[in-house]
């Protein structure tokens, strides 16, 4: 390990977000891009082009994940596919590796799992493993995000004590992919979708730099999940034609909208709180992330769309739809903000670089596959509230068999 001068990694998935890992590689040194394994092998060529093309490393597609396993040039795993493959894809890693292949570490997106024992299974699969892991959660790696947190304890909190509540929200249109919008594939809707930033961001807020991921702890959750605009006929009608008859969000719809408030006590015994809010029902310039943190004598306020460009284009600027300004964008006319680098501003060069660090170094992130698991113990305890319509006490019981009924089909709006 000591004479390890790089990492080669390969990624499992091909889709949005591995291309966004892959945009953020050219901020990232001491790895390469090696290898991508998709279940559609033209997908995983486009992405292996297309980091070749951005010089992020000599990347091929593989035809399976045992294969890129088993490559001398991987040294970690990416795991960036889909949530309902995220078990099948660890056991073909570990397969790998029982069979003599060898790797340093194994990194994997948000959630971590669908429902909390397939979150166990996967924490129990990493320690089989016996490599490194680490929990990808690019939104904690914010420039912004991590300066403002900064200031606030060195200065704020130094001098007149702990901040005591934050807030975070993640707003967007839609997701990209139909399986984003199947509650069995996905594991539930927003909430288990983008809901897993936003509570990690309040908690990192809320917890003192340098202090362990236990020196706050849980006490209360309240949540609430709606359809507010995607259950409409309009809309409805506009999936199925966007992404097939199996998204019938008239048959089987998942929220669209949730909020939750999260009861924190730190070592004194204080009482804290995180507020978070996430929706696929915002129209706006696109994508929004929004974070406050307040305490006796400051705040601090992140918004991704207030950015230090804008463009306008009037009415007759007319041209085809994309992405060129923001992710998730809504139009191309109008005053626009424009995200000059969103792999760093949403954290994906930061959150690269660290993991590629701690793996080359041979250290084990605490931000880990059990960190994860408590956020997906979290989530399904979110949903659980949400279905009761009350707050529960922290942590409760069945959350082992608890499968939440968006997920199962059975929920009505």
């Amino acid at each position: 390990m000591a004479d390890r001068q790089r990492l080669g990694i390969g990624f499992i998935g091909s889709g949005f977000i591995a291309q966004f890992h892959i945009d953020s590689w050219q901020a990232v040194r001491d790895a390469d891009v090696r290898g991508v394994w998709s279940p559609n092998r033209d997908h995983a060529e486009e992405a292996a082009t297309l980091a070749r093309e951005k010089r992020v490393g000599d990347a091929q597609a593989f035809d399976s994940i045992g294969e890129m396993v088993e490559a001398p040039e991987i040294d970690a795993i990416w795991i960036a596919g889909p949530n309902h493959a995220r078990i099948e894809n660890m056991e073909e890693i570990v397969e790998a590796l029982d069979a003599g292949a060898n790797l340093v570490g194994i990194a994997c997106e948000k959630p971590l799992a669908r429902t909390v024992p397939e979150a166990k299974r996967m924490v129990e699969l990493v320690e089989e493993a016996d490599v490194l892991h680490g929990y990808l959660e690019d939104q904690l790696f914010s420039p912004g995000l991590q300066r403002g947190r900064e200031i606030i304890w060195d200065r704020g909190a130094a001098l007149t004590g702990r901040p005591y509540l934050a807030r975070a929200a993640e707003e967007h249109s839609g997701p990209h992919a139909p399986w984003f919008w199947k509650g069995d594939q996905q594991g539930g809707g927003v909430l288990n979708d983008m809901m897993c930033h936003s509570v990690e961001v309040a908690r990192y807020l809320l917890t003192e730099p340098g202090a362990p991921r236990d020196s706050i702890r849980p006490t209360k959750v309240s949540a609430q999940i709606a359809s507010l605009k995607w259950t409409r006929d309009k809309y409805a009608d506009l999936l199925q034609e966007r992404y097939g008859s199996d998204v019938d969000y008239r048959k089987r719809p998942s929220e669209d909208f949730a909020r939750a408030t999260i009861e924190y006590e730190d070592q004194e015994g204080n009482t804290l709180i995180s507020e978070t809010t996430t929706s696929w029902a915002f129209v706006g310039a696109g994508l929004r992330l929004r974070s406050e943190l307040l305490g006796p004598e400051y705040s601090m306020e992140n918004n991704s769309l207030q950015s230090e460009t804008e463009v306008f284009f009037s009415r007759e600027v007319e041209g085809e739809a994309g992405e060129d300004l923001v992710e998730k964008q809504n139009a191309e006319q109008g005053l626009m903000p424009v995200v000059g680098n969103e792999a760093d501003a949403y954290g994906y060069e930061g959150e690269n670089r660290h993991f590629v660090r701690h793996f080359l170094d041979g250290t084990q992130p605490k931000l880990d596959f059990h960190s994860g698991l408590e956020v997906v113990e979290l989530l399904m305890t979110c949903y659980m509230s949400a279905e009761k319509e009350r707050t529960l006490e922290w942590k409760p019981d069945n959350l082992d068999s608890f499968v939440p009924a968006v997920q199962q089909g059975t929920w009505t709006p």
